[in-house]
C-alpha cells in the first residue's frame, strides 16, 4: 500500500489547481519561438512591473542573505488604510492569505460557502482544511447574495466573495455588497477578495477596509500580482480586526514574504504614474476587445477586471486552435464554463493578435 493512502481522504479528493499555460511550455509543445507567443491567460500586467519597484528590488539584492523583516511594508499598508499594524497579514500572494483564513476558521465538520464560477482557490483552500464546499447558484455568472445566504448551514464558518469576480469579471456594487454582509451571521468569517479592485472605475471604488469598524467578521484581501505587476514576486495581504489578524499571523509562516517582494511592494504602492498608465491601458484594451468580440458575433460577460470572458461554441477546440497560432488564453471548463474562454487584456498589439487568431480559430 502506498503511503499516499494514509493522507486524509479530504486531501486525496482535492483536484490540483491548473495555472495558465506558461509561454515556455507552449514553445516546447508546439515548437513555436518564445518571442512569437502571446500570453493572455493569467491576468498579468502587460506593462510588466512598476519601474520604481524594479529599482527597489535591484537595490534589495544586496541584503538577500538576510531573513526578511515585514515591519516596513506592514507600517506602510497600515498607514495607507488607516488601521493599526496589528490588523495586517502579509502573504506569499493573496492566495496565501486565503489559505491562512481557511486554516483559521475551517476544519473537518465545518463548511464554507462560495458562488458557482468563483475563484478556484476557494474550494481548494476549503478542502485542504477538511471542510465541505457549498457552491451557491450564480446569477448572470456572478454572485447572488440571496442564493449565498440560503446556502449557509449551521456548520458554515466562512464565506468567500470575490469582487470583482474571477474568472467572470462580475461586480457587486458597494451598496449591494454591504447590504449582503449586513445580513451575514456574525459568527461566520466573510473573506472579501479584492484582487482586481484597482481596475474598477473611480465611481465604483469604495473603502471596504473601513467597513471593518462595523463588521468584526470581515477580512479584506488584496494583491500586488495584478495592476502592480509583481506576480512573480508573490506578495499580497489581508486586513482584519486585530484579534482575527492575530490568529492568522500565528498560522502564517514566519518568513512567507521574501526581501525582494517586500521592497518591490513598498515602492509599487507609490508609483502612481505606473498605476494610472496601467489603468488606462486596461480601459482602452477592454474597449478594443469588446468591439472585436462583438464584430465576430460572440457574446461576452461584462467585466470589471483586467480580463474578459468570451463565449464560444466549443471552448476546448477553440483554445486548441489558438494555441497552434501561438496565442495562450485561459480555458475555464473547470469553473463550470466549458464554452467560455477568459482573455487577459494585453497591449494593443497583443489584443489585435488575439482577435485575429480568434477569427481564424472560429473559421476552423
Amino acid at each position: 500500500m502506498s503511503i499516499a493512502n494514509q493522507a486524509p481522504a479530504y486531501v486525496r479528493a482535492i483536484s490540483a489547481y491548473i495555472p495558465g499555460k506558461p509561454i515556455t511550455e507552449l514553445a516546447r509543445e508546439m515548437g513555436i519561438p518564445v518571442e512569437s507567443i502571446v500570453k493572455l491567460a493569467s491576468n498579468e500586467n502587460p506593462l510588466g512591473m512598476s519601474p520604481k519597484a524594479r529599482k527597489a528590488v535591484e537595490a534589495a539584492l544586496s541584503g538577500i542573505e538576510r531573513y526578511p523583516d515585514q515591519f516596513d511594508l506592514i507600517k506602510v499598508l497600515a498607514e495607507r488604510h488607516g488601521v493599526a499594524t496589528e490588523q495586517i497579514v502579509l502573504g506569499n500572494g493573496s492566495n496565501d492569505v486565503l489559505d491562512i483564513a481557511a486554516r483559521v476558521f475551517l476544519a473537518p465538520g465545518r463548511s464554507a460557502v462560495f458562488s458557482k464560477h468563483a475563484f478556484a482557490v476557494y474550494p481548494l483552500a476549503t478542502m485542504s482544511a477538511g471542510a465541505e464546499c457549498l457552491a451557491a447558484p450564480a446569477k448572470h455568472y456572478g454572485h447572488d447574495p440571496v442564493a449565498m445566504l440560503a446556502a449557509i448551514r449551521p456548520d458554515t464558518h466562512l464565506l468567500w466573495i470575490a469582487n470583482p469576480n474571477n474568472p467572470t469579471g462580475n461586480f457587486l456594487p458597494a451598496a449591494e455588497l454591504r447590504a449582503f454582509i449586513e445580513k451575514m451571521p456574525s459568527n461566520i468569517a466573510v473573506v472579501l477578495d479584492e484582487a482586481y479592485t484597482e481596475y474598477l472605475a473611480p465611481t465604483d471604488r469604495v473603502d471596504t477596509v473601513a467597513w471593518l469598524r462595523d463588521f468584526p467578521n470581515l477580512i479584506v484581501t488584496r494583491t500586488f500580482s495584478k495592476i502592480y505587476g509583481l506576480a512573480g514576486l508573490r506578495i499580497g495581504y489581508g486586513v482584519a480586526r486585530p484579534e482575527v489578524a492575530d490568529l492568522m499571523n500565528r498560522i502564517r509562516q514566519p518568513f512567507n514574504v521574501n526581501n525582494l517582494a517586500l521592497a518591490g511592494a513598498i515602492a509599487a504602492l507609490d508609483d502612481h504614474a505606473f498605476l494610472a498608465e496601467s489603468y488606462e491601458l486596461n480601459r482602452h484594451g477592454m474597449e478594443q476587445l469588446v468591439a472585436g468580440i462583438k464584430r465576430l458575433g460572440l457574446a461576452h460577460i461584462p467585466s470589471h477586471g483586467n480580463f474578459i470572458t468570451v463565449e464560444v461554441a466549443d471552448g476546448p477546440a477553440i483554445n486548441g486552435r489558438l494555441l497552434k497560432q501561438g496565442v495562450i488564453v485561459r480555458p475555464i471548463g473547470g469553473y463550470g464554463l466549458p464554452n467560455h474562454l477568459r482573455v487577459t487584456i494585453g497591449l494593443e498589439s497583443e489584443n489585435a493578435r488575439f482577435l485575429d487568431a480568434l477569427e481564424k480559430a472560429l473559421a476552423g
